[in-house]
């Protein structure tokens, strides 16, 4: 039997995370139709706090001694999290998930250009004008004055916006930081926005399904963490990060058999333009990186 490369590896992991993400989406949609958005969250949150607590405990990252400067990041990180789930659960509460999610894979491009606006990073013409091309497709799922248009597109778009903040945090902390003990203190702060949510809404009681939907989601979601760390740690990012993508397809094949929901053709033309343009934007940065590795001087 043969043995498998560690990015063939890292892709499976990616794959596994990303089935495991969207059937933590699709299970906290269900509970729409059980529990207010808040009760949810937050409930949701003590099982994710319990579980990174230990994780951490367990690999000796549990310490709270970093620069003020990381603190910073790590708190503006964090603020993007709760911020994105916010938004992003209010969407998924109220649109169909494969729009949702389609809408959601704009992230790498809002993040590259995030990237080159507030860091400086070197972005070429030919991934503006994916970036470009990418937003094109993002209005075409949205569809703005059509009859199909849904005001909580704004939130999904929200959603993109605290996450595009989240990852540029990220990238500005220092390797010191640990990426569990980051996992930790974010799911903290998503389990406050919960906690605080809730102290405005009404409660309802836990049902057998709706208790069996937030274990599926917690399960499915702390799988969803350990393959995605796993999937970083084993593969190359250029290589494993297009299988990101898995995630609108699966989410596709639960709208339909799960929600009764069907994007319409612009819908899925446009998703598959974000698709592509995302793409091609990982193939140019993958490209580029090899490049400067060659030739550090002559890369612009």
């Amino acid at each position: 039997m043969p043995v498998l490369s560690d990015n063939i590896r890292g892709a499976l992991f990616m794959v596994c995370a990303m089935c495991a993400y969207t059937f933590n989406d699709a299970f906290m949609k269900a509970l729409s139709d059980e529990i207010p958005l808040f009760q949810a969250i937050f409930l949701r949150g003590v099982g994710a706090v319990i579980f990174l607590a230990i994780m951490c405990r367990m690999l000796g990252q549990l310490r709270f001694r970093f620069p003020r400067r990381d603190w910073g990041l790590l708190l503006l990180r964090t603020a993007g999290e709760v911020g994105g789930t916010f938004f992003f659960l209010t969407a998924l509460f109220n649109m169909p998930i494969a729009n949702v999610s389609a809408i959601l894979q704009v992230l790498p491009l809002s993040v590259s250009l995030a990237a080159a606006l507030i860091l400086g990073e070197a972005l070429g013409w030919r991934r503006l004008t994916a970036i470009f091309v990418g937003f094109v497709g993002v209005l075409l799922i949205i569809q703005p004055g059509g009859a199909d248009f849904s005001s909580y597109s704004i939130y999904a778009l929200g959603a993109v916006a605290c996450a595009t903040m989240r990852d540029i945090a990220m990238r500005r902390m220092s390797h010191d930081v640990p990426a569990v003990f980051v996992g930790l203190i974010a799911a903290v702060g998503v389990m406050g926005l919960g906690a605080g949510g809730s102290l405005f809404t009404s409660w309802e009681p836990l049902t057998r399904t709706s208790g069996l939907q937030l274990a599926g989601a917690m399960t499915f979601m702390i799988f969803a963490y350990i393959a995605s760390a796993n999937a970083m740690r084993f593969g190359e990012i250029g290589f494993v990060a297009p299988f990101r993508y898995t995630s609108l397809l699966v989410a596709l094949i639960l709208g339909v058999i799960v929600f009764g929901e069907w994007p319409n053709a612009l819908a899925l033309a446009g998703g598959a333009v974000v698709v592509v343009t995302g793409l091609f934007t990982l193939y140019r940065e993958t490209k580029l990186k090899i490049r400067h590795r060659i030739m550090p001087d002559r890369i612009k």
